[in-house]
């Protein structure tokens, strides 16, 4: 007689059709630790349907925004940073939305709107059909480039 399946049990990652990335939770793509553009673009070709284009746009806004901008992906996330050690930005897929992370985003000007249990660390959430308004983003990550952002 078999066991019935732990209430504990975790699901094991989704395996997308095509033999991709593995999808974690909130369609999160597991892809291996990596510096510059290359993990970056595989990063976000992996992201799952409407969000992969707000990745394109994210990384296409940094990058616009700061040119010579180090980018590296760390624990499943796309990073930015200006001297490849302290990470002024991230973003990371979860289920109904794309969070993007700002380690001093409570000293920008003025704060994108999402708190943290950190009180430096502020965010901004992309939802599937809301734009967001580009020009303030751009400003907030010329601002972040310019704080100390978090070591990782």
């Amino acid at each position: 007689m078999t066991q019935p399946p732990s209430k504990t049990a975790r699901k094991a990652p989704a395996k997308p059709a095509g033999g991709g990335p593995v999808l974690l939770s909130g369609g999160n793509p597991q892809i291996p630790k990596g510096e510059g553009d290359a993990p970056i673009a595989a990063y976000i070709a992996a992201m799952p349907g409407w969000k992969q284009d707000v990745g394109r746009r994210l990384d296409s806004l940094i990058a616009g925004a700061l040119p010579g901008v180090r980018k590296a992906v760390k624990w499943n996330s796309p990073l930015y940073s200006m001297d490849g050690k302290r990470w002024f930005l991230g973003f990371h897929c979860l289920t109904n939305y794309v969070k993007v992370a700002f380690p001093d985003g409570a000293s920008l000007d003025p704060p994108p709107p999402g708190t943290s249990r950190q009180p430096a660390v502020r965010y901004l959430d992309i939802r599937e059909g809301e734009d967001f308004d580009e020009a303030r983003f751009t400003d907030w990550v010329r601002q972040a480039s310019r704080l100390p952002g978090g070591k990782l």
